[in-house]
């Protein structure tokens, strides 16, 4: 074993020394006698390279259903699986549910004995869009979050579970799937301010997949701390008219939604923070198809949204090239992955 040199000042024990400094190599740290001093210690062991790194964070990427097959969620888990980890702060093990049912409702007995331990990781993410729960599933979700779990709702995720009150609780908005006024006001901005509209209606709609603004609308945010005031989304379908409860919500950063592209010309919400009971929640409308989670946008606020949920706290700086108010930037090898998902 090659030794490790560190040079220390001031009074020494005659361990081994040569022109008044100490000469330690890894095993000298258990076997030589006693050096004086706690501080002298800590600092030993705090240099010592053998010491081991922080365990990263576990993290399950829940998937396994859409409502339809416009969700690609087979080609869309790797990549969301790849942007994770490659930060180095995450774990993630990818866990897919059997499907929950047919169209009538009637749950499958197989989600029946679907019983994941969501209390061995940090957080959630819901790459999944089902239509229900049995309920001891629903129950042990539910106790997850309000113990102190981490969820993340990517995108199509928000369509999912319209009669779970709870649910609905921790994403603040959803939408389709039959989503109406009793699910909650539409949320939007005008005027610098969040607001709502308890008008009846439909939830969910959203245009033709193009490039758009996003608007930062808390800065101090960790999640959004360091970014651009706007910056340009790759091409992806701007959710709007998405209703919802709307608790312990705040919205972080919208986008406006273009008449001319089949919007509402109101501001919508696009990145969204919550709490359930100690639970934290991360919400992104973003992320379609896997040219849309190309973009260093997504990818960076899907990583730091992702680290809040799980710890409450982000240490992640902004990456290099991250997009201008108007400029797109993507990642040339994460669109590389755009292929089909093996059968």
């Amino acid at each position: 074993m090659a030794a490790t040199h560190i040079a220390l000042t001031g009074p020494l024990d005659p361990v081994r020394s040569r022109n008044g400094q100490l000469i330690l190599d890894k095993t000298d740290l258990c076997a030589a006698p006693v050096v004086r001093g706690l501080s002298l210690l800590l600092g030993l062991l705090a240099l010592c390279p053998a010491c081991p790194a922080a365990a990263p964070i576990p993290v399950m990427l829940l998937d396994g259903e859409s409502a339809g097959t416009y969700h690609a969620w087979k080609s869309v888990t790797p990549v969301l699986k790849r942007e994770l980890e490659e930060t180095g702060l995450f774990q993630v093990d990818v866990v897919t549910a059997p499907s929950s049912g047919d169209a009538s409702g009637v749950i499958n007995n197989d989600l029946g004995t679907f019983q994941p331990d969501f209390n061995k990781y940090r957080a959630i993410v819901f790459n999944y869009d089902a239509p229900d729960w049995p309920a001891a599933l629903k129950d042990s979700f539910e106790r997850y979050m309000k113990n102190g779990g981490g969820l993340v709702i990517v995108h199509a995720a928000d369509n999912a579970f319209p009669g779970w009150k709870q649910y609905n609780e921790m994403i603040g908005l959803g939408g389709w799937r039959n989503r109406t006024e009793t699910t909650g006001p539409y949320w939007f901005y005008r005027d610098g301010k969040l607001v709502s509209d308890a008008s009846p209606g439909p939830a969910g709609s959203h245009g033709a997949r193009l490039p758009f603004q996003v608007t930062t609308r808390e800065p101090e945010s960790p999640v959004m701390k360091g970014l651009p005031k706007v910056w340009m989304h790759q091409g992806d379908e701007l959710y709007a008219t998405l209703r919802g409860p709307g608790e312990n919500m705040t919205v972080l950063a919208t986008a406006h939604s273009d008449p001319a592209n089949k919007g509402t010309g109101r501001d919508e919400p696009i990145l969204i923070t919550l709490t359930y009971g100690k639970g934290r929640i991360f919400h992104t409308t973003m992320g379609h198809d896997i040219s849309a989670l190309s973009c260093v946008g997504f990818i960076a606020t899907l990583q730091r949204g992702t680290e809040w949920a799980a710890t409450g706290k982000v240490t992640q700086k902004v990456p290099d090239g991250f997009p201008t108010a108007t400029t797109v930037s993507y990642r040339p090898d994460i669109a590389a992955m755009n292929t089909p998902p093996a059968k």
